[in-house]
């Protein structure tokens, strides 16, 4: 699967963006996630939207970020809105091609950074 992120920036506090993830090459039965990384901490879960429809996100953007997808479910979005200080991060793709509940493989994007500052 090649995946290409876009939509990353600098944007003041309580600002919005939206990411978009593109993937090609493997028509798989997807799960579509972003992570994120700060500096100096560990890659966390952001969101998820399943192959059953389904969505999870992580409690500290709860209410603020949404995640979608395009109707071939090969494009993921992740609308930020009420951006924070501390939503600075490199943002990650990562989808997992599925068989049944398994993970049979999985892929990261490239990263792009986002970055809230006044």
């Amino acid at each position: 699967v090649q995946l290409a992120e876009s939509g990353g920036g600098l944007v003041q506090p309580g600002g919005s963006l939206r990411l978009s993830c593109a993937a090609s090459g493997d028509t798989c039965t997807k799960d579509m996630n972003w992570y994120r990384q700060a500096p100096g901490k560990e890659r966390e879960f952001v969101a998820g939207i399943y192959s059953d429809g389904s969505t999870g996100m992580a409690d500290s953007v709860k209410g603020r970020f949404t995640i979608s997808q395009n109707n071939f479910k090969t494009t993921v979005y992740l609308q930020m809105n009420s951006l924070k200080p501390e939503d600075t991060a490199m943002y990650y793709c990562k989808i997992e091609c599925m068989i049944g509940n398994m993970v049979a493989r999985e892929y990261w994007g490239q990263g792009t950074q986002v970055t809230v500052s006044s």
